[in-house]
């Protein structure tokens, strides 16, 4: 065969292989498209994604001109505060015994006081006993103190095992913050309490009888079994309103919540048996009962002491 013939023959374009799809050296074309046609649709997109960015960070700059650095703007979801306790368990069960065993509680109460030290509150200030602290105007707001001496024998100062090593536990009960909050009324906490141990009754007069002197019922509260005893710290479990309303944690740099101790006062026969005790926030307007929140108000936890 002829050289001649393996010439591609005149007039025809040499065929393209895949190379051409990367770069084709013809039409100057990379990845289909030209340089001119590249270089438009870049700038769309920069402009078109510009604009994006731009009414993006618009947007939210106008939206935070209309916030307040202190407080948010709407606070209508959350009337009144939930109850929380410490140390931060709901189920405290230890061996009075056994100082590893209720080692962890005493720790905690001891870590949350630190902020209460009467050194550390001796900084701040001494405010009207029954009186709202309103300071509106001011744009550094004053803290009243609350001194840990004042939940005596729960302040861990003197028996610096909170009662655990007695069998007879302190709890602290706190309010959450709510900026804003004044509570009417004088509110206090009340701890009220039951055992799950069954109650083993015998039914006299003969045949379990009942005769009508032991009607009418006037509620729960009012025919309760003897109640486990309880001491609260301060006295009565009260929360003064010195101590509300609350700023916020900027404007209101420093704030303490007010506490409430509650002892409770286990004798033997309450060992070994499981008790349910239920905090809730009284005498106010404070809500304390809501099927939706169970910790609105209030605040159920269990206790079993062993020795």
């Amino acid at each position: 065969m002829s050289k001649n013939s393996e010439k591609p023959e005149e007039g025809k374009e040499p065929e393209s292989s895949w190379k051409d799809v990367i770069y084709n050296p013809r039409t100057g074309e990379f990845f289909g498209r030209t340089a001119r046609n590249w270089g438009l649709i870049l700038l769309f997109y920069l402009v078109f994604y510009g604009f994006l960015t731009a009414m993006f960070v618009f947007t939210m700059w106008a939206m935070l001109q209309t916030l307040n650095d202190d407080a948010p703007k709407y606070r209508d979801r959350v009337a009144s505060p939930g109850l929380a306790i410490r140390p931060n368990s709901l189920n405290i069960v230890f061996n009075r015994s056994e100082p590893l065993q209720y080692g962890q509680y005493v720790q905690h109460l001891e870590s949350f006081l630190h902020q209460y030290n009467d050194s550390e509150q001796a900084k701040n200030d001494l405010c009207m006993v029954g009186q709202y602290s309103e300071q509106d105007e001011e744009p550094q707001k004053k803290v009243c103190q609350f001194r840990r001496s004042l939940l005596q024998d729960c302040s861990g100062i003197e028996d610096t095992t909170f009662g655990y090593a007695q069998g007879q536990p302190c709890v602290i009960v706190k309010m959450n913050r709510i900026i804003g909050l004044k509570p009417a009324g004088d509110p206090y906490i009340n701890c009220t309490s039951k055992s799950e141990k069954p109650l083993q009754m015998q039914y006299f007069p003969h045949e379990g009888t009942i005769d009508r002197m032991y009607f009418p019922y006037y509620g729960k509260k009012a025919h309760s079994e003897k109640p486990l005893q309880m001491q609260y710290f301060p006295h009565e479990g009260t929360i003064d309103r010195m101590y509300f309303p609350y700023y916020g944690k900027k404007a209101h740099e420093g704030y303490v919540q007010p506490l409430v101790a509650v002892k409770l006062l286990l004798k033997k026969e309450d060992y070994n048996s499981e008790l349910i005790v239920e905090c809730m926030v009284e005498g106010s307007n404070l809500k304390n009962n809501d099927e939706r929140d169970k910790f609105l108000g209030r605040i159920t936890f269990r206790v079993l002491v062993t020795e």
